[in-house]
């Protein structure tokens, strides 16, 4: 390891030399991840405060403004109006916490020493949480298209692909397969022209892995911003479900630091603390009962910023690791597939919601409370096993993760089936109801009566 004087370049803000103890040989042979945690604290407490302290005065915003969420009695759980703006009240912590990274003086920042350049939080994530935070204020305040939505969620994806944030996700799934079959293993494929183009001259380049990783990047937004969304169906819960995944990553992101992995290593972990103390400082405003919801703005918001880390975690091509961080996130994406499936074949729209997600379910079986603390606990086993995942071997990730996929595939099928059986039963049994419950022919008058014992026609008496 390289201890003279380790140079950071952090882009646009010139470069950062650590601190002498930090170029110690003995500081850096005792380095663990609780040391490497120590350093980084101070993102979570900014990150914490701020969301705590701003978010009564965005309620009061919304209250004024009529950025509310009202009951329909039916689906939601809250009985009264709650105001919206809890995803801002997220934003400005994410904001404030990476803003602390980029300027807080040695002392209170301590980057951790690392074989290689490390970076500061990417623009480009910065970019893709401010498109999804205001196209989800959009929504909840004056109602957008679906459409509307997935473009700005795009937006954001495109932002971290050229900023190469996850683009090497592909690689540690392609360049195996490539040496498998025989072919360059950079996947890098140059095709001459017969005519030159502007910009591009007499030779084309593709990248197989950059479009690759392209394709799994707008995959993972799409997904998560959405399943995210979904879930926020109970107070607390998804803020809470957050939370978890997110500090089970950071454990994660904590080894690779102190393992040297890339130059996200330092941007990794101020993200995962910066998620957290969002969410830990958001979450006494928004359990039960809540005074402020997140709304499609925060909801998308978590979404983003955890996919974000799931992606960083293969920036060096540990495909196996971005495996692992799924099964972190394994609750959100067991409900969005159950969601999807269900919606499927019972013929449904896609975005047509219900209160079949497993929230709803185990609330009528639970009570609210209850329910968000048992998917808190599945939340917390799926953090662990995600950990073990991430320390065993790549086969052992992708057999876990075939086998729960094929777990969740199953299950969401038999939820679906299950449920079109049930109402179809239901419909006979209302029509075998009506059929018997057939109301009786009138009775006959005493006139009709009379006509039908003497057919004869009554002659008219004279008088």
């Amino acid at each position: 390891m390289n201890t003279q004087s380790p140079i950071f370049d952090f882009p646009g803000l010139g470069d950062f030399t650590p601190p002498p103890s930090a170029a110690d040989p003995l500081a850096v042979e005792e380095m663990t991840r609780l040391s490497i945690f120590h350093g980084y604290i101070g993102v979570f407490v900014v990150a914490f405060l701020a969301t705590l302290l701003v978010t009564p005065i965005l309620r009061r915003l919304a209250i004024a403004n009529g950025v509310i969420d009202h009951p329909d009695y039916e689906r939601k759980e809250h009985k009264l109006p709650v105001a919206y703006l809890g995803g801002v009240g997220i934003y400005i912590g994410l904001l404030l916490a990476f803003a602390y990274s980029f300027f807080a003086p040695s002392g209170f920042f301590d980057r951790h020493p690392s074989e290689v350049t490390q970076h500061a939080v990417p623009f480009s994530v910065l970019l893709g949480m401010t498109l999804i935070m205001f196209v989800g204020l959009l929504d909840d305040m004056i109602g957008i298209s679906p459409r509307i939505k997935i473009s700005g969620q795009l937006l954001a994806a495109a932002a971290l692909a050229m900023d190469d944030v996850g683009v090497k996700v592909a690689a540690g799934v392609l360049t195996p397969f490539a040496r498998l079959i025989g072919v360059q293993e950079n996947l890098l494929f140059t095709f001459d022209l017969p005519f030159s183009i502007p910009m591009f001259g007499a030779q084309i380049q593709i990248d197989v892995v950059y479009w690759v990783g392209t394709g799994i990047i707008a995959i993972f937004i799409l997904g998560a911003c959405n399943a995210s969304n979904l879930l926020d169906g109970l107070d607390g819960l998804l803020t809470g479900v957050t939370a978890i995944a997110v500090a089970a990553m950071l454990i994660i992101a904590l080894g690779l630091g102190l393992a040297s992995d890339g130059p996200l290593d330092g941007a990794r972990v101020v993200i995962c603390l910066a998620v957290l103390g969002s969410c830990l400082g958001f979450l006494p405003h928004n359990f039960k009962p809540a005074t402020i919801f997140l709304g499609d703005c925060g909801s998308m918001l978590l979404g983003f910023m955890t996919v974000v880390v799931i992606l960083s975690l293969g920036d060096t091509g540990k495909t196996p690791l971005v495996v692992a961080g799924l099964l972190i996130y394994a609750v959100p994406i067991m409900d969005t597939t159950l969601a999807i499936v269900r919606r499927k074949m019972s013929g449904k729209p896609m975005s047509e919601p219900d209160d079949q997600h497993i929230h709803h379910l185990l609330k009528r079986s639970f009570g609210v409370t209850r329910a968000v603390f048992t998917l808190y606990g599945i939340g917390a086993v799926f953090g662990i096993l995600g950990i073990l995942v991430s320390l065993g071997r790549a086969r052992v990730a992708y057999v876990f993760a075939l086998v729960l996929a094929a777990f969740i595939g199953v299950t969401a099928v038999k939820i679906a089936r299950l449920k079109i059986f049930q109402e179809q039963a239901k419909a006979i049994a209302e029509a075998r109801m009506r059929a018997t419950q057939a109301p009786l022919p009138p009775r006959p008058t005493r006139a009709a009566r009379h006509s039908a014992e003497d057919p004869s026609p009554v002659q008219p008496t004279r008088s």
